[in-house]
C-alpha cells in the first residue's frame, strides 16, 4: 500500500471514529479535529469553552501537532493550565491542499502515538 493510501484510510478511520465518539455519527471536519485535540492537550475536558478560547484550543492543537516537524516546541503550562508553545521555525508557505494533507498526517500520527489507532 502507497503511503498516500495509507495516510487516506487511517484519516478516514479517525474520521469515522472520531465522529461516532463526539458528533453523534455526523461527519467532523479537519478543523473539528483539530478543536478536539486541542481540549485533549489542554485536559478540560468537561468545560465549555467560549468562542475565543475555541481558537486557542485551535492553537495548542496545531502547536502540538507540529512539534514533532519541528516547527514548535513546548515552553511551558501557565497558572490556568494552559500550555504555550514557542516558534523554532516558520511554517513553510503551502498551498491550502499542502496544508491540508500536512494536518492530516500530523492528525494520523498524533493518534498513532496515542493508541486511538493502529
Amino acid at each position: 500500500m502507497s503511503r498516500d493510501e495509507q495516510l487516506k484510510q487511517r484519516w478516514e478511520e479517525i474520521v469515522t471514529k472520531l465522529s461516532n465518539q463526539f458528533a453523534d455519527g455526523d461527519t467532523l471536519d479537519l478543523d473539528a479535529i483539530i478543536y478536539l485535540i486541542g481540549v485533549q492537550e489542554l485536559g478540560q475536558l468537561h468545560r465549555r469553552f467560549k468562542k475565543d478560547h475555541k481558537l486557542d484550543l485551535m492553537h495548542i492543537a496545531i502547536c502540538k501537532l507540529l512539534e514533532p516537524y519541528g516547527y514548535y516546541e513546548f515552553d511551558f503550562v501557565d497558572e490556568d493550565g494552559w500550555p504555550h508553545y514557542k516558534i523554532k521555525e516558520q511554517l513553510p508557505v503551502l498551498k491550502a491542499g499542502e496544508q491540508s494533507i500536512l494536518m492530516k498526517e500530523a492528525i494520523v500520527n498524533y493518534f498513532l502515538e496515542t493508541n486511538y489507532i493502529q
